[in-house]
């Protein structure tokens, strides 16, 4: 019998919800982490339009499946009552505001991206969004994998050594590996919970051998960049800034399509903007190949994690948990993790260039390490006032 979710009759329409996704996506700042504790504050808490059960199947099912989280879990809770429809119109108001907010700044990146004062901007920002990758990378480190300690180190002592080969590999070839991402999980699975048909010795043995550029665009770009963006929306696993070693190593080093400064621009346009931080990718698709650029580039980002949403999500209930899948997934998020931190070397060597930026950078690490309330955005406005202030005095 096919498997369901079982969901009780709402007390909201499929409206009202569409409505919310739409709010969350031009003013839910602050990343997935509080996107995602915003959807439970909000329709779990206070009103309870949805279940608790129901929210933390679709975290889990967010978490164990590669793409963005927050998208992937607003796409899930538009399943919850209203299915296929529910989940479509719910994930597309989540990310629409945010991709049209990146697509005005590349509209305006475009124009004014030669002028001083838009360089100078860039100069503190740049600095700044290096402090927040480190810090992201340390936060899903730490909540990954498990504290950075002796015991820790013990513990997991397989998925550290998945996390320092990533790290190692993205910092020496200044690429993200996707197959060493796969290599892990698969390794992982079979040490740590095989499927049972693979519990044989036998068997399990031998597994182990234009202007302002809108129209602005080539075809063949075009098809480079949908099949680039679908490899990302497909194997990145983790959330938010996860995804920039992959990003950084397809458009910077193997295409070429950003230099440094222009992709480090990018992901600080992810920090300004409300919703999902992957929609960074609407604005390096704009910078590339105009506004058919950036529709591709999102469209290819998130229709995998669309997809890989609502076809698992009326069995996710019976084989979600499975142990086999739940270490598939442990291996692979360790080894990103570990290209995230490696990530965050490469990006540094090229943007930290001299001591006003270097400092921006510890100060930016230093007050998101010790003062909780204070997000990201706001730093990257007061990065982008001290990069003005230095360029004037300079």
């Amino acid at each position: 019998m096919e498997a369901v979710i079982t969901a009780s009759k709402p007390g909201y329409t499929l409206k009202q919800l569409i409505l919310y996704f739409l709010k969350l996506g031009y003013a839910g700042f602050g990343g997935p982490v509080a996107l995602v504790g915003y959807m439970h504050r909000d329709l779990v808490e206070e009103r309870k339009w949805i279940a608790e059960e129901e929210y933390k199947d679709g975290l889990a099912l967010a978490q164990l499946a590669p793409g963005p989280l927050a998208a992937q879990l607003g796409i899930y809770l538009g399943y919850v009552h209203f299915r296929v429809l529910g989940a479509t119109l719910c994930g597309l108001a989540f990310v629409l505001p945010s991709f049209c907010m990146v697509v005005a700044i590349g509209i305006a990146y475009k124009l004014f991206g030669g002028l001083p004062w838009m360089q100078a901007i860039f100069y503190g920002v740049g600095a700044a969004v290096v402090g927040i990758i480190a810090i992201s990378s340390f936060k899903l480190t730490e909540k990954s994998i498990g504290k950075i300690n002796p015991a820790s180190f013990v513990k997991n002592w397989m998925l550290w050594i998945f996390f320092l080969l990533a790290a190692i590999t993205t910092i020496v070839t200044q690429q993200e590996q996707v197959l060493l991402f796969i290599i892990a999980g698969l390794l992982y699975m079979f040490v740590k919970a095989p499927p049972k048909r693979f519990q044989k010795p036998s068997i399990a043995n031998s597994i182990f051998l234009t202007g302002i550029g809108f129209w602005q665009f080539e075809f063949n770009t075009l098809g480079q960049i949908a099949w680039f963006f679908t490899k990302a929306g497909a194997f990145v696993f983790g959330s938010g800034l996860a995804i920039v070693p992959f990003l950084h190593s397809g458009v910077v080093t193997e295409y070429g399509w950003l230099n440094e400064h222009e992709f480090v621009d990018a992901v600080a346009v992810a920090m300004i903007t409300p919703g999902p931080v992957v929609i960074t990718v609407g604005f390096i698709g704009y910078l590339v190949a105009g506004f058919p650029g950036a529709s591709v580039a999102a469209l290819a980002t998130f229709l995998p994690c669309y997809l890989f949403t609502i076809l698992p999500a009326p069995y996710f209930k019976k084989y979600g948990k499975h142990p086999s899948i739940k270490a598939f997934v442990d291996g692979i998020t360790a080894a990103v993790i570990g290209a995230l931190a490696g990530s965050v070397i490469v990006i540094a060597a090229r943007t930290i260039k001299d001591i006003p930026t270097a400092l921006i950078a510890l100060a930016t690490i230093i007050i998101l390490l010790r003062i909780k309330k204070v997000k990201e955005p706001h730093i990257i406005l007061v990065a982008a006032l001290a990069g003005l202030a230095l360029k004037l005095l300079v």
